[in-house]
């Protein structure tokens, strides 16, 4: 082979080695709203409204769906390399609870540690109404039938 076919197939190889091994690489990536840990600090029970709190630390990540005077700073970092899924190496969720007149009541902070495993329930709700397969669904939307597609139920004329 001559010089001119082996400079480029080098360079090829060499291009195709760069690439393989920046794609062994681990990506990190933070997501959420981390507190400054200073400003997280000034914080005290019964002195902070939620004003002050806002103005200290920003907007919450979450509210409590069921306590509207509980507020979650969540943030996380994640680690994920080659095609696996991201996995959480660090998580910190900071939990700031007010009392009835706005004032801070009490500041929890919580790591990856606390987290908890939970079941996802394969279960489905049934539905009410008949199940129509491929063909018949098919064959309403051609004819334009009373049905699924027109609006109409069953046995009532859509016009």
């Amino acid at each position: 082979m001559s010089d001119t076919w082996v400079n480029p197939l080098r360079w090829l190889v060499v291009l195709f080695l760069i690439a393989a091994l920046s794609a062994c690489a681990t990506r990190v990536s933070n997501h959420g709203n981390k507190p400054d840990p200073d400003k997280l600090a000034q914080i005290e029970p019964g002195v902070q409204s939620k004003a002050q709190v806002k103005n200290m630390l920003g907007s919450p990540s979450s509210v409590g769906a069921f306590e509207k005077n509980t507020w979650y700073y969540i943030s996380q970092v994640g680690e994920r390399s080659w095609f696996f899924p991201e996995e959480a190496t660090e998580r910190e969720v900071v939990m700031i609870r007010f009392d009835d007149v706005g004032q801070v009541a009490s500041i929890e902070q919580l790591d990856l540690e606390d987290g908890q495993e939970v079941d996802i329930v394969d279960r489905e709700t049934p539905t009410q109404g008949q199940q129509l397969t491929f063909l018949q669904q098919m064959w309403q939307a051609l004819i334009g039938g009373p049905g699924l597609f027109s609006g109409g139920s069953a046995g009532e004329s859509p016009l």
